[in-house]
């Protein structure tokens, strides 16, 4: 990993009043949990905290890989592969499909899920899929400075944005060329 990664912290998840009955919400171990939980002791409710789903593709071109330049913070010039938080009412391939699209401008076609890395310390789960870019057109969206191919010899590896993308590079080049490489499950720090 390099120095420089870092993973977005999500901003903490405060919630004050019940979805269901506007009662406020207060701190407690619900009947047959193990853990604390937002709970309303008006209408029974138990507001769950989970784990934000991340979604990308690791696209590829022959022998070569689209990263992306970050427009955006965190690491903000580094390189990455097209990614993001899932939204409501969309699959994971459905996610991986648009983040591809949304920040590199690229269609392509998902080959299978590539790896799944747990980082518990973020409370977020990746998930990043092999793909085949359609075609040799894509351009940078608005969260990306730039969008290029780059062999497995040419990749900016110090410049590598966070440390679920440098796994799945690592692991894709591991397993190259072979066909089917089985998914990779880790959990990061």
């Amino acid at each position: 990993m390099t120095s420089n990664s870092t993973f977005y912290f999500p901003a903490p998840i405060t919630q004050h009043f019940c979805t269901q009955c506007g009662y406020q919400l207060t701190r407690m171990r619900p009947p047959l949990d193990n853990k604390e939980r937002d709970c309303c002791t008006h209408c029974g409710a138990v507001h769950y905290r989970n784990p934000l789903p991340v979604v990308g593709t690791l696209p590829i071109w022959e022998d070569k890989i689209l990263l992306c330049k970050r427009a955006i913070e965190p690491c903000y010039g580094k390189w990455t592969l097209p990614a993001g938080f899932m939204e409501l009412d969309e699959s994971t391939e459905q996610g991986a499909i648009r983040e591809t699209l949304e920040e590199a401008g690229a269609h392509i076609q998902l080959q299978q899920l590539l790896t799944i890395l747990d980082v518990p310390s973020v409370s977020q789960v990746h998930l990043y899929y092999l793909a085949t870019l359609q075609n040799l057109h894509f351009t940078p969206g608005e969260e990306s400075l730039e969008v290029q191919l780059f062999s497995f010899e040419n990749i900016p590896w110090a410049e590598i944005a966070f440390p679920t993308v440098e796994k799945t590079l690592h692991y894709y080049i591991e397993c190259y060329p072979h066909s089917t490489p089985p998914p990779l499950h880790l959990v990061l720090p």
